[in-house]
């Protein structure tokens, strides 16, 4: 996996977390992974394994199918990523203009227009 990979993923880590309004401690936690681990995988230092992708993804209640597309930096052409969350969720997720709260917003009123009734 290339580097920009690796930082992409921690990226997205990072604003997962940040919608799931957890600190790095408190994501650590509940992930049971020790938190200079974390803040590594956050800084794009390390690639982390598939056991420590599934215990992210339950603890920010994601489908680890999701995250581990992520840590792999698998692209979805069409528009969907692997456990059906479209492009506007991953943009509205990655906006580094809203705040914590209006994604979480934006992202209910979006799925509640869509029919999209997965919470994140």
């Amino acid at each position: 996996m290339d580097q920009s990979a690796v930082e992409a993923f921690g990226n997205y880590l990072r604003s997962q977390r940040k919608l799931a309004q957890l600190t790095l401690r408190e994501l650590s936690d509940l992930a049971q992974v020790s938190n200079p681990y974390l803040s590594q995988l956050e800084r794009g230092l390390h690639q982390p394994s598939v056991r420590v992708i599934k215990s992210l993804a339950t603890a920010l209640n994601l489908s680890a199918e999701t995250l581990l597309a992520q840590a792999a930096g698998i692209d979805d052409a069409n528009g969907v990523n692997p456990d059906g969350v479209s492009d506007t969720e991953a943009t509205i997720r990655s906006d580094a203009n809203l705040s914590n709260e209006q994604k979480a917003a934006l992202l209910e009123v979006y799925r509640s227009m869509t029919g999209g009734g997965q919470t994140q």
